[in-house]
């Protein structure tokens, strides 16, 4: 057996395409959401995630606001900031980027923007409607884990699901979700008594632990869905000294000749951030307006 490559760059597109279709919609009636985005220092990676949201952001026909602060900016001026921001119509979501620095308390921060307009979903009032089932914006990576693992089998009744991290942006709202679709689940974590054993018995396997190669081949159940959230940058040596290259938190070369669809680092949950991300943000216009959500991304 040899797993289906669940090809995460090919949804995401399709995501993205239909999220550009309800923008459209809301275009004829006068309705173009926006989306703001604040960085505040100097970090790479940050950086690079801040570019490409607005690129995608302004492909999907939105409008893309950017704030990029100094590494000094105070908590106090910071929370003033996203306070401007609940204020503004013109503002549908908002999302602060993290890690931010030391001295500003990300939680602080983050309870402080309006729940109508947290697309990242982590306030705890979308926390809460999430896990009482009512509808709420949803963190970006579990939902586009969940679109994944949709895109192999459409309906997940009845899956004995295994989700391997316990995080509050990865691992409980995934599992939420999937209890949502019915499966029964599973929340481990690296102190789980018997890790492979339990993960042996996932129909649908998500790895959420942020180890590199952490689940090995022979905890994989034939045949079951494999969603791999683990970006992790090793050194490989076999490029060249000081080369790095991305692996998930599953050992893919072992995992794939035994699950049945599995998802590959990078291009698989990767590309989906920022489509339901997106998706989020045209969620959020269409529900601070009273408009329907489209059904194709509902």
């Amino acid at each position: 057996m040899s797993a289906a490559i669940i090809d995460g760059a090919a949804i995401s597109a399709a995501l993205r395409a239909r999220v550009a279709a309800g923008v459209r919609a809301l275009a004829a009636e006068g309705i173009v959401p926006g989306l703001a985005v604040v960085l505040v220092g100097d970090d790479p990676a940050s950086r690079v995630y801040v570019r490409n949201k607005g690129a995608r952001t302004e492909e999907a026909g939105m409008r893309s606001l950017e704030y990029r602060l100094p590494a000094e900016t105070s908590e106090a001026e910071l929370l003033a900031l996203v306070a401007r921001l609940n204020a503004d119509e013109a503002v549908d979501g908002i999302l602060v980027q993290l890690p931010l620095p030391a001295a500003i308390d990300s939680g602080k921060v983050l309870l402080a923007i309006d729940p109508a307009k947290d697309v990242d979903g982590f306030h705890p009032v979308n926390a809460g409607r999430l896990a009482t089932g009512q509808a709420a914006l949803v963190p970006c990576t579990p939902l586009g884990c969940v679109i994944l693992a949709k895109s192999v089998r459409p309906d997940l009744a009845g899956l004995d699901a295994v989700v391997v991290g316990r995080s509050n942006i990865v691992g409980k709202p995934v599992a939420q979700l999937l209890l949502a679709e019915h499966c029964t689940v599973t929340v481990a974590h690296s102190r789980t008594r018997d890790l492979p054993g339990l993960c042996r018995r996932a129909d649908l396997l998500v790895a959420a632990i942020g180890r590199p190669d952490f689940v090995r081949g022979d905890w994989i159940k034939p045949g079951a869905i494999v969603i791999d959230v683990g970006i992790n940058r090793v050194a490989d040596p076999a490029t060249g000294e000081g080369k790095t290259r991305l692996v998930g938190d599953v050992a893919f070369a072992e995992a794939a000749p035994v699950a049945g669809a599995i998802t590959p680092v990078p291009g698989g949950v990767g590309p989906m951030t920022i489509a339901c991300l997106l998706r989020n943000t045209l969620a959020a216009a269409a529900t601070r307006r009273g408009r329907p959500l489209p059904a194709d991304i509902a």
